[in-house]
């Protein structure tokens, strides 16, 4: 961007209702000269809208040639409320990409375990589609999901076509239950039996409630995977996504751009393992 203060006019093309209080945006920019947002999985955007404030999103889809992205929000506040409230040719305001990414050059010919909670899946998204888009270039992929409820789960009809994939297994818990519901109850750490990878070789991505990330990666270094190859997308209260209003500052460190994504072993230095 020309100006990194300055949003970008983009453009709702799509909305899907993913849950109660989950909506999914398709967006794309309206500048002909910016038709592409050139970010890779596990960067973020600021969105705004005139009135209601600026807030960081992750990306949720990986990076397309028609130059469309996704964002999935969640209900929580006065802008989210107001996003809700969209309808398709509205226009909102984005800066970016910010952040970090994926280390995508240490994946090629891993195995890959992504462990998500709630809206933890949207960061994670990008990178299962990246990758399952190029699989020839990966070993086996295995996703743990773990929800409130059933009615919570994101992408339901996307997270079947991961699990037809070849190589591929989608693992799926609920706290709380429905009549309906024939799958695994507790938290994310029930799976980790099922999962069938191997500890030494496989690369873990991790987001979700600090919770879920902290007992999750205690369990998993519990069964032999490198601290170095473990990551987590953290989420952290943030202003401007360009580290200057110091909000996501941590022992000389920024969130927004040395992060969202650090390795364990990072994430032990920086005191910052949930």
């Amino acid at each position: 961007m020309p100006n990194e203060y300055l949003p970008q006019k983009a453009v709702v093309e799509s909305i899907i209702k993913e849950t109660l209080d989950t909506k999914t945006f398709t967006l794309r920019l309206v500048d002909k000269f910016e038709r592409r947002l050139r970010y890779k999985p596990g960067q973020f955007l600021m969105l705004s809208l005139p009135g209601y404030g600026e807030a960081p999103f992750t990306f949720a889809s990986c990076p397309k040639k028609d130059g469309r992205f996704e964002i999935s929000v969640r209900r929580v506040g006065s802008l989210t409320e107001a996003l809700h409230n969209l309808k398709e040719r509205d226009i909102v305001g984005v800066r970016g990409p910010y952040g970090n990414w994926f280390p995508l050059d240490k994946l090629k010919k891993k195995d890959i375990l992504f462990i998500a909670g709630g809206c933890g899946i949207a960061p994670l998204r990008s990178l299962i589609q990246y990758v399952l888009k190029n699989k020839r270039d990966y070993g086996k992929i295995e996703v743990i999901y773990g929800c409130r409820s059933p009615k919570d789960i994101f992408y339901k009809e996307e997270m079947k076509a991961w699990e037809q994939s070849k190589n591929s297994a989608v693992h799926l818990t609920v706290d709380e239950p429905d009549a309906a519901w024939g799958g695994a109850c507790g938290v994310v750490c029930v799976l980790l039996p099922k999962i069938k990878v191997n500890p030494k070789t496989t690369m873990v991505f991790l987001c979700g409630p600090s919770v879920m990330v902290k007992f999750a990666i205690r369990d998993i270094v519990k069964l032999g995977f490198k601290e170095q190859n473990i990551y987590a997308s953290l989420e952290r209260y943030m202003k401007c996504g360009i580290g200057k209003c110091g909000h996501c500052y941590v022992k000389g460190k920024y969130v927004c751009t040395d992060g969202p994504n650090f390795s364990y072993a990072q994430m032990k230095k920086l005191g910052i393992e949930s």
